[in-house]
């Protein structure tokens, strides 16, 4: 098995297990648990593949990638009802993995159908982040990406740093590990020290008395 699939199957599984655990914050049953976990885990691959015309779409041709994720989901339910939450730290640093990971196979599908720079960074991204983002949005709440540290700025600087990789002829598998681990060492980075972008704060002016008529 090629390890890039391998990792790959990791964060399906990953972003499965951050699925459910949402799912069952919000107090779903087992279906919808499988189903928030399906959208988590595939949910980027599926609009990136769709949006590249690439049929078919991955997990189409590949039984694996949703029996991962229905594993996972349904594992994850049956060891937090039976032992104890999973440890939120390492969860994370799971997360970042498969992040990673799922940042530089955007990138190369979408380089693989001759896109431009900025379409192949975004291509890459989407794959990382968009199925938290429809996970977020499904269950009622604010995407994980607009308001934690940070996350999809990880994902556009392991984007470039693999284009770029790629544009110097870098051996195939040190181009692919090093974006991965740029990726993950920033996003670390960012649970450890809680990084985060600035925010923007839009306060009302105070609003000047009204004239006696």
């Amino acid at each position: 098995m090629n390890w890039l699939y391998a990792f790959d199957l990791f964060g399906v599984a990953v972003f499965a297990i951050t699925g459910a655990l949402m799912a069952g914050r919000k107090s779903m049953d087992l279906f919808g648990v499988l189903v928030i976990a399906i959208i988590t885990a595939l949910g980027g691959g599926t609009l990136r593949d769709v949006i590249l015309d690439n049929h078919p779409v991955s997990w189409i041709g590949n039984d694996w990638y949703i029996l991962v994720a229905v594993v996972a989901a349904v594992g994850t339910v049956i060891w937090v009802r039976f032992t104890r939450p999973i440890h939120e730290t390492g969860l994370l640093v799971a997360d970042a993995f498969g992040l990673a990971v799922f940042t530089v196979i955007g990138t190369q599908v979408a380089l693989q159908h001759d896109v431009p720079v900025s379409a192949a960074v975004i291509m890459g991204v989407m794959t990382g982040v968009a199925g938290g983002v429809m996970r977020d949005i499904v269950c009622n709440e604010i995407p994980l990406i607009f308001h934690k540290e940070i996350y999809a700025t990880a994902c556009i600087v392991g984007s470039l740093v693999y284009i770029l990789l790629r544009y110097l002829d870098m051996p195939p598998n040190l181009d692919i590990a090093i974006a991965i681990l740029t990726v993950l060492s920033i996003r670390l980075a960012a649970i450890r020290w809680h990084l985060a972008l600035p925010r923007f704060h839009l306060l009302d002016r105070e609003r000047p008395p009204a004239d006696d008529q």
